[in-house]
This record gives C-alpha cells, sequence and structure tokens, in this order.
C-alpha cells in the first residue's frame, strides 16, 4: 500500500516554507526538486539531500527542524512508499478510492436508523463486508474453519473432500 502522496507532499511544502519562506518565488521549483525523485522512487537519495541541505551552516533552527520533520515522515513510512511502482502499473495515489469507498463499505453498514456498535462489533463487521467485497470469502473461511479445529483438537484440520466442499458452498 502506498501512502497517500498528497502527505509526502504537504511535507516537502512545509519544509520549503520553513527554508524559504512562503512567499518566495523559489518554492515550487524547490518542491519539485525532491518531489520528482521521490515519485520516481528515489527516497534514500531524497533523504540524503535533505539531511545534507540540514547541515549547511546557514541553515537555522526552524528550516532544521522541519528538514528533520519531514526526513522522519520518509523514514519511518519508507517500507510503504512505492510511488514509482503504483505509477507505472497506474494505481490511485491518493485517499479518494479509499475515501470513496468509505460510502459504500462503512457507511451504508453501521449508519442504519436504531443501530448502535461498540467498537469491537462495527469493527468484526467491517472486517466481513470488507472480506467479501474484496472476493475473499471463500479463504477466509477456510482459514477460519482451520483456526477453529486446530484450537479445538490441537492440529490442522484435514483438508475437505468435494463433497464437504460443495455442501459447504450450497450452505453459504
Amino acid at each position: 500500500m502506498s501512502l497517500d502522496v498528497i502527505h509526502a507532499t504537504e511535507s516537502l511544502w512545509d519544509t520549503a516554507n520553513a527554508w524559504l519562506g512562503e512567499p518566495h518565488p523559489q518554492r515550487l521549483a524547490w518542491v519539485r526538486a525532491y518531489l520528482e525523485p521521490l515519485l520516481a522512487g528515489q527516497r534514500d537519495a531524497i533523504i540524503t539531500a535533505l539531511e545534507a541541505e540540514a547541515k549547511d551552516p546557514t541553515c537555522t533552527v526552524t528550516p532544521q527542524q522541519a528538514v528533520r520533520r519531514t526526513v522522519g515522515y520518509y523514514r519511518r513510512n519508507q517500507p510503504y512508499r512505492h510511488d514509482d511502482a503504483y505509477l507505472a502499473r497506474g494505481w490511485p495515489m491518493g485517499t479518494g478510492v479509499v475515501e470513496g469507498a468509505c460510502g459504500p463499505l462503512v457507511n451504508d453498514r453501521m449508519d442504519q436508523a436504531g443501530r448502535r456498535w461498540t467498537t469491537g462489533g462495527a469493527q468484526a463487521v467491517l472486517d466481513l463486508r470488507a472480506v467479501r467485497s474484496n472476493g475473499h470469502w471463500e479463504a477466509s473461511w477456510q482459514c477460519h474453519r482451520q483456526q477453529h479445529h486446530q484450537r479445538r483438537y490441537g492440529r490442522s484440520a484435514p483438508a475437505p473432500t468435494s463433497a464437504e466442499a460443495r455442501a459447504l458452498e450450497w450452505a453459504a
């Protein structure tokens, strides 16, 4: 999963504002100089370049703090940043897809009149809806049956026979 490119960009803008000041005409060029390589998958190079800027003797405390925040954000989230691969595949880079899924996945189920949910109960229902929506129902159910069998008998359940599998499909 990629992080939202908007958050990565906001970090750069915060650093550019601290470094150059909001009205500076070179802010856009500064952000672009870091964002383009970031989107090309050059995360380590961006971190190194930002750290080098913060070590500049002319760099004051405020820009240094902004650089540290941005570098910290990129380091913490480095395992999740695969922007280059996602862009190459044409995958979405923003939160819009996730936010758009909240309506049918969450609100349609949770916001009906007279319903009250505990956090645990709501999460359980949402997990099941997500499994179903993603087409993983059969695999999830098989995993659940295996775990239940193992808890009860201390060993893995045997693989279902074709008749048993058909009966489960019919019951679902």
